[in-house]
């Protein structure tokens, strides 16, 4: 569920960067408005990268110690290699929509 809102969001921010890029290059202009909208995005990217890496990695950190130190609780392991799994699902999709970013960024212009 939590995914699908991660994937929701990160869609209608793709979406949203290519309308401003393609207006952007329609009317020939850099309104205040949308340099403005665009810088914010920006910064916005390169926070959830700086974040994501350092929060991946404790994630990942917690997940292994929580099965390292289970002491053979089944439910405390599933738990640990869920966590684990969840992170870096979360890190490669977080890498995979900066790449997607990227790359629409050099096809518009």
């Amino acid at each position: 569920m939590r995914n699908k809102r991660i994937f929701y969001i990160a869609f209608i921010l793709t979406i949203f960067l290519i309308i401003i890029s393609i207006a952007n290059d329609t009317y020939a202009a850099d309104p205040k408005l949308i340099t403005k909208i665009k810088k914010a995005f920006e910064q916005i990217e390169e926070w959830i990268i700086k974040i994501s890496t350092p929060a991946a990695a404790v994630a990942v950190c917690t997940g292994l110690l929580m099965k390292k130190f289970s002491f053979g609780d089944e439910e405390r392991i599933r738990l640990g290699k869920k966590l684990v799994k969840s992170a870096l699902f979360s890190y490669a999709f977080i890498l995979a929509v900066d790449l997607v970013l990227a790359a629409i960024k050099t096809l518009v212009g």
